[in-house]
């Protein structure tokens, strides 16, 4: 399979710069693997199509305000940090990228805020962009890092072309965020709210909690044609006991286990045992799915409109069939479905 095969000319105007004013009032289409149809329904409109003891599998990370500016000592140039990990919370070491890299080297001094409320020196050049700083500070992490997440802004992708506003930290994350250290919302969580959560519960629709912590391997540009050779950055994730038991039963039963995003489904396929169960899991995966591929865990899926040459595409496509999720594509572009993490939702049965 080939980078290649994932070009589509998608319009500016339907990268979605925005969420929809209500969660679950995008627009869904929903695809049909085994008849091939496609339909056009509200998001909420969800509901028709899962009965009792079906399940749902949901990314509970939670994303932090992982971009930040600051000012290059003596010369006072502006730098963008983006926080990707910390390392070490006692030395205050963090993994970031930079921009421009070209300006920063070992020794720097960056200062963040007002008064310069925050500093951190350059200590590492581990790729390109890459680089460990040492932020200086004295007091209690906790404090520490509530100020440094204060200078931060919520971590919009660069497709979205507009300045970041106060709505985006609540609409850049899910209804039910809980473990923090992601700096990609799953986007295909933005869609539930409490009311259509609600409406599952009380049909008997059962959740399954787990977490992967979302970092920017995914949307990294590929540089090789040949998607064998092309590598993921590792991500931390989790299976709890609990989590897998939920997902294992409704598979007994021949029910619907609908993964919701392609992070979930990278970590369920990184944790797969004996007949297609989800097992316990505590580590890092660095599983990079696309066509063909025979998935084990979930018989739906679901996932916002991806951008061309991305592996969350090439995901979707791994699940729905390359052909039938071209031909998805070519008619959410002729219908203007809107694409991106703020965009619309397909749902692949």
């Amino acid at each position: 399979m080939k980078l290649s095969k994932f070009k589509f000319n998608l319009p500016e105007s339907l990268i979605a710069q925005y969420p929809a004013p209500n969660r679950d009032e995008s627009r869904l289409m929903v695809l049909d693997r085994k008849s091939g149809k496609i339909e056009h329904k509200i998001f909420k409109d969800i509901l028709e199509y899962f009965e009792e003891e079906d399940v749902f599998i949901f990314n509970d990370t939670k994303v932090f305000p992982a971009r930040l500016y600051g000012n290059k000592e003596k010369t006072g140039a502006q730098i963008e940090v983006f926080l990707l990990r910390e390392l070490n919370p006692e030395l205050r070491l963090w993994d970031v990228l930079v921009d421009p890299a070209r300006k920063i080297r070992i020794g720097n001094k960056l200062y963040f805020g007002e008064d310069e409320a925050m500093v951190a020196e350059v200590i590492d050049n581990t790729t390109s962009r890459g680089r460990t700083l040492r932020f200086l500070y004295d007091g209690d992490h906790e404090v520490f890092k509530q100020t440094l997440y204060s200078l931060g802004e919520t971590p919009l992708p660069k497709y979205i072309q507009r300045p970041v506003e106060a709505d985006d930290a609540e609409r850049f994350q899910s209804i039910f965020a809980k473990h923090e250290g992601a700096v990609v919302a799953p986007a295909a969580n933005l869609h539930f709210s409490r009311e259509l959560m609600k409406r599952m519960e009380i049909k008997g629709i059962d959740f399954s909690f787990i977490t992967l912590y979302v970092g920017l391997g995914g949307f990294r540009d590929i540089d090789v044609e040949d998607l064998t050779k092309h590598k993921m950055d590792s991500e931390r994730m989790q299976v709890e006991v609990e989590a897998a038991s939920i997902v294992n039963a409704a598979k007994d039963k021949g029910k619907k286990v609908c993964a919701v995003g392609t992070s979930v489904m990278r970590a369920i396929e990184s944790s797969v045992g004996a007949a297609g169960h989800l097992k316990p899991f505590d580590g890092w995966t660095n599983r990079f799915i696309f066509p063909p591929y025979e998935f084990s865990v979930a018989n739906c899926m679901l996932g916002n409109f991806h951008m061309p040459y991305s592996t969350l595409l090439m995901m979707a496509s791994a699940f729905g069939g390359y052909e039938l999720i071209k031909e998805a594509y070519e008619v959410a572009i002729k219908e203007k479905y809107r694409f991106g993490c703020y965009g619309d939702a397909l749902l692949i049965l």
